[in-house]
C-alpha cells in the first residue's frame, strides 16, 4: 500500500473575513437593539468565521461574549475561548480586554489587572477602554481596602487619561454616534404615537408606531406599544399578537411576558393551558417565584388538576412561608384533594398570620366546615365559627352556618337564636329567614314559620327551597292541602328536577283525594330519584300501592 498525502482544504480569506463581517454587523445591531434574533445571528455567522478559518482570533472572544450572554456558556467556558484568541494572536488588544473583563466576572481581579495592562501597551493612542476598565478595577481595590498605597494615584491617572482619549477612539465614537442615531429615531416616533394616544386619536398613533417599526426594526419597541395601544383599546386578540411579535423579537424580555401570562389568563380564561406556559417560562427568570408559583396553582385549580395544583401552592408557601393567602389557598388545594388534615393545618397557619379581620372570618368558615362536615368534630367546628364571628361579627355566612351546626346536633333553640342574630346583621338576606322557618318548624312554631317562609319569598320569589317548605308546613303543620299546592307547583316551575317538590305535591294531591294526580307525581319522583337518589324508592313505591289498595 502506498502513502497518500491528503490536500488540506482551504477556506479564501476573503470568504472568511466576508463571514466576519457580518457577524460584526448582527452583533453591532444587537447591541443597539437588543434583539434576539440578531444575536442569534451574530452567534451563528461568528461559528461560520471559526468553521471558515479557525485562525480568525477575534471571532474567539466576541463568540465568547454572546454565547455568555445567551447562557450557553458559563464564565470559565468564555475565558478558555479568549485563551485560543490570546495562543492565535498575542498582542490582540481585544482579546487581552475581553480576557480581563470576563475575569472580573469571575473574581480574579489580579489577573484582570495584568490583561488590562497588556491591552493597553498594545493598543498604543487607542487605549481608552482598557485604561478605563483598570481604573473600574483599581477602583474596587481601594474601595474594598485592598490596593496599596499608589494605588490612587494610579487609579485618577487611568481614569482621567481613558476619559480623554476616548475621544481617538474610533470604534466607541461610532458606535456611540450609531446608538445616539437610533435612540433618536426610536425617541420621535415613540414620542410622536404617545401624543396622538392622549389626544385620542389612536388610529394615528398605532400608524406612528408602524412607521418608527419600519424605520428602526425596533420590533421589541414598537410591538410593545402597540400591544400596549391595542389593549387600551380593548382589542384582545390583537394586543396579544402585539406582545407575542414582541416576544418572539426578544424572549428576554421578562415584562413582555407577565403582559402575556396576564392578559391571557385575565381575557382567554378556556386557555389555561397557554397561561400555563406563559408562568412556566416567567420561572425560568428566576424572579418573584413564589407569586409565580402561586397564579399556577389557581390555573391548575380551573383544570382540575389537583396534585399540579397542590404542588405549585406548596412551592409558593414554602418561599414565603408568612403569606396566609399561599398558605390559604394550599389548604384549599388540598381540600380538593381530599387530603383534609393537610388542608386543617395550612388553614390554621393562615388564621395565626390573620393579615385581615374580614379576610380571617372567611378562613375559619372553610376550617370550621371540614370540622363540621368531614371530621364531624362539632366542637372543633363551633370554636372555628365562633372565632370567625368574632374577627367579622357581620359575616352572616358563618353564622348560618354556626346555626345549621346547632340543627345537625339537634340543638334548635340555639339554632333558632344564630339565625336570628343572622337576620339583626342583614335583614334583607332571604337565606336566614328560610332557614329561620325550618327551625322554627321543626319546634311547631308554626305561625313563625310561615311568617319567615313568607318573608324569604318575599325577598326572593325565585328560592324553590322556601316554597316547597312553605308548602310543607301548610300540608303538614295546618293540615291545608290546598293551600300547599300552589307552593310546590311554583317549586317545580322554578326548578323541574326538584324531586321532593314532586314528591310533596303527590302527598298534596293524595291528602285532597286526587289519586290519579297524587300518582301521576309519584311516579315523575320516582323517575327522578333514580338520578337524584333524595328519597327512598321503597317507601315511594308503597306510597303508589298504598293509592289503589
Amino acid at each position: 500500500m502506498t502513502e497518500q498525502t491528503l490536500t488540506p482544504i482551504y477556506v479564501p480569506m476573503s470568504e472568511s473575513s466576508g463571514i466576519l463581517e457580518k457577524a460584526r454587523a448582527a452583533h453591532e445591531k444587537y447591541l443597539i437593539k437588543q434583539q434576539e434574533a440578531d444575536l442569534e445571528t451574530a452567534i451563528e455567522y461568528y461559528v461560520d468565521a471559526i468553521k471558515a478559518s479557525p485562525s480568525l482570533s477575534e471571532a474567539y472572544y466576541r463568540l465568547a461574549s454572546l454565547l455568555l450572554i445567551k447562557g450557553q456558556i458559563s464564565v470559565s467556558g468564555a475565558l478558555e475561548q479568549c485563551k485560543t484568541a490570546l495562543t492565535l494572536e498575542p498582542h490582540n488588544p481585544n482579546a487581552h480586554l475581553y480576557t480581563g473583563y470576563f475575569q472580573c466576572l469571575n473574581g480574579q481581579y489580579e489577573e484582570a489587572e495584568r490583561e488590562f495592562y497588556e491591552a493597553i501597551l498594545s493598543s498604543g493612542k487607542n487605549s481608552a477602554r482598557p485604561r478605563l476598565f483598570l481604573s473600574k478595577v483599581l477602583f474596587n481595590k481601594i474601595k474594598n481596602k485592598h490596593g496599596k498605597a499608589n494605588d490612587v494615584a494610579k487609579f485618577i491617572y487611568y481614569f482621567l487619561s481613558g476619559s480623554a482619549m476616548i475621544m481617538w477612539d474610533c470604534p466607541s465614537i461610532k458606535m456611540f454616534c450609531k446608538f445616539l442615531a437610533n435612540d433618536f429615531s426610536v425617541f420621535s416616533y415613540v414620542a410622536l404615537g404617545e401624543t396622538f394616544e392622549k389626544m385620542k386619536l389612536f388610529p394615528s398613533a398605532l400608524e406612528a408606531y408602524n412607521k418608527g417599526l419600519e424605520k428602526t426594526e425596533q420590533g421589541n419597541v414598537f410591538y410593545r406599544k402597540m400591544g400596549d395601544l391595542a389593549l387600551e383599546c380593548n382589542n384582545i386578540d390583537a394586543s396579544l399578537e402585539y406582545f407575542k411579535k414582541a416576544h418572539e423579537m426578544n424572549p428576554a424580555d421578562r415584562e413582555i411576558l407577565i403582559k402575556l401570562a396576564t392578559i391571557n389568563q385575565t381575557y382567554k380564561p378556556d386557555d389555561i393551558n397557554l397561561t400555563i406556559d406563559y408562568y412556566n417560562s416567567l420561572l425560568e427568570f428566576g424572579e418573584d417565584l413564589d407569586k409565580i408559583y402561586y397564579e399556577l396553582g389557581h390555573l391548575y385549580l380551573k383544570k382540575l388538576d389537583k396534585i399540579h395544583a397542590v404542588s405549585a401552592f406548596k412551592l409558593a408557601a414554602e418561599i414565603n412561608p408568612e403569606n396566609p393567602y399561599y398558605n390559604n389557598s394550599l389548604a384549599y388545594a388540598y381540600v380538593k384533594a381530599e387530603l383534609y388534615d393537610d388542608a386543617i393545618e395550612y388553614y390554621q397557619q393562615a388564621i395565626k398570620l390573620n393579615p385581615d379581620s374580614e379576610w380571617t372570618s372567611i378562613v375559619c368558615h372553610a376550617l370550621g366546615a371540614i370540622y363540621a362536615d368531614i371530621k364531624e368534630n362539632y366542637e372543633a367546628a363551633e370554636a372555628a365559627f365562633n372565632a370567625g364571628m368574632i374577627l367579622d361579627p357581620n359575616n352572616v355566612d358563618i353564622q348560618l352556618s354556626l346555626g345549621d351546626l346547632y340543627m345537625t346536633q339537634n340543638d334548635i333553640d340555639k339554632a333558632i337564636k344564630t339565625y336570628c342574630d343572622a337576620i339583626s346583621v342583614d335583614p334583607l338576606n332571604f337565606l336566614t329567614y328560610a332557614k329561620t322557618g325550618l327551625a322554627l318548624w321543626e319546634k311547631d312554631y308554626l305561625e313563625e314559620s310561615v311568617v319567615s317562609f313568607h318573608k324569604s319569598i318575599e325577598l326572593n320569589p325565585d328560592f324553590e327551597i322556601a316554597q316547597n317548605n312553605l308548602g310543607v308546613v301548610y300540608l303538614d303543620g295546618y293540615g291545608d292541602p290546598k293551600e300547599s299546592l300552589q307552593y310546590f307547583k311554583r317549586a317545580i316551575d322554578l326548578n323541574p328536577n326538584y324531586t321532593l317538590a314532586y314528591f310533596n305535591l303527590a302527598r298534596a294531591y293524595q291528602a285532597i283525594g286526587d289519586k290519579s294526580l297524587a300518582a301521576e307525581y309519584y311516579q315523575i319522583t320516582m323517575d327522578l330519584n333514580k338520578i337524584t337518589e333524595e328519597l327512598s324508592e321503597k317507601d315511594i313505591r308503597k306510597r303508589i300501592f298504598d293509592l289503589f289498595e
